[in-house]
């Protein structure tokens, strides 16, 4: 669905995550891997894994920002070190190296202790061969995700999903480019793009609650078992 004007179309990112999990049936009971962006893509991920019967995990990418525009990014950095750089706005911001090496030095700190956070001692999901989908709550400009699938083609997937709940039209060509498929709800042709814009009830995740929904997930999958997950919640309040 393309839209040229931007309207709530998913009261939460739970319920943005039971949207997107409609087209993505064909996956379900394949022994697919979701991989999650944290913050805002791990409640994506957890309806998505939950519909589809699969593995879930993330995959940490993080937004390298501009050194005094902290809210833009010039951008981003996934957890295995991989490295995207928008080269045209490095150029209009005129980024030096030294610059550049600080700012991804500071944001390879976060993603480490991230991961501490998040995993704890738990190893990476399996993805070779495997059919791995990367899911967030939107892609804006497409640079974190173009991050995150480079990250996951290290590990040897058999293929890589793209799937988000609403994208942008220059993301979608971004990330078109280096995923094998992208899936949205909709896709937002509007010049000025905003993917909170799309929710009703928006809210920056933080790190407590990425860890009740990764904690959520590892307790069904302990007390159900991998095809006998317990149905999503009704509702959500946070």
């Amino acid at each position: 669905m393309e839209l040229d004007r931007a309207r709530p179309l998913f009261s939460d990112r739970y319920d943005a995550g039971k949207q997107l999990a409609g087209q993505l049936g064909e996956y379900r009971g394949k022994s697919a891997l979701v991989l999650a962006i944290p913050n805002g893509g791990v409640p994506i991920g957890l309806e998505v894994a939950r519909a589809l019967d699969a593995d879930l995990d993330v995959v940490i990418v993080r937004k390298l920002p501009l050194p005094l525009n902290p809210e833009a990014g010039f951008g981003a950095v996934a957890d295995d070190g991989s490295v995207i750089l928008n080269e045209e706005l490095v150029r209009k911001a005129s980024l030096t190296e030294e610059q550049i090496s600080v700012q991804v030095d500071k944001v390879r700190l976060d993603i480490r202790q991230r991961s501490l956070l998040y995993r704890k001692d738990k190893p990476l999901a399996l993805a070779r061969g495997r059919t791995v989908i990367i899911v967030d709550d939107g892609l804006a400009s497409g640079f974190t995700m173009k991050a995150a699938v480079e990250s996951v083609r290290h590990r040897q997937p058999g293929e890589v999903i793209v799937a988000v709940p609403v994208a942008s039209a220059s993301a979608m060509e971004q990330v078109k480019a280096v995923a094998d498929k992208i899936v949205a709800v909709a896709i937002g042709t509007m010049p000025r793009f905003a993917v909170a814009s799309f929710y009703h009830r928006w809210h920056d995740l933080n790190d407590k609650e990425v860890v009740r929904c990764l904690e959520e997930w590892r307790t069904e999958r302990f007390f159900s078992g991998p095809r006998q997950l317990k149905p999503p919640p009704q509702r959500r309040l946070w």
